[in-house]
């Protein structure tokens, strides 16, 4: 019973419930700006106002919680190197600016691009763990 508090506990555990939600949070985000599945909702509830400003909300939702996924990551990978957090913040901060500033003509291609971003990282990440361990 003892163990099972210790685990629960453990920061390994906690790494993979961040990435976990960041996931959710990712995907949650990118169905709601790419499928019409808000508009209809909020259509069908009363709420059509509301929709020119989704965007607004949705984007800087999606590049953050594509940020969660990075630091948690970032965690999971034994911490190498400095921490990211200022980065990761500045770079999600830069997508929904660029996004915004362009009027959401690029919204696909700028996501994908951020995506592919912690993509990358998590592969950095996974390379410098595996030759720290050699």
């Amino acid at each position: 019973m003892q163990d099972a508090a210790i685990t629960e506990g453990s920061p390994h555990t906690q790494d993979n419930k961040l990435l976990k939600r960041g996931i959710i949070g990712s995907v949650v985000a990118a169905v709601c700006c790419f499928t019409p599945l808000l508009v209809i909702a909020f259509a069908g509830v009363g709420l059509s106002a509301l929709i020119g400003g989704l965007d607004y909300f949705l984007f800087p939702m999606l590049f953050a919680s594509l940020g969660v996924v990075a630091y948690a990551l970032y965690l999971r990978s034994g911490q190498i190197g400095a921490s990211p957090k200022i980065f990761i913040a500045i770079l999600a901060l830069a997508f929904s600016a660029a996004l915004i500033w362009l009027e959401f003509k690029y919204a696909l291609r700028i996501s994908l691009a951020a995506a592919a971003l912690v993509a990358l990282y998590a592969f950095y990440l996974n390379a410098a763990k595996t030759r720290n361990a050699t």
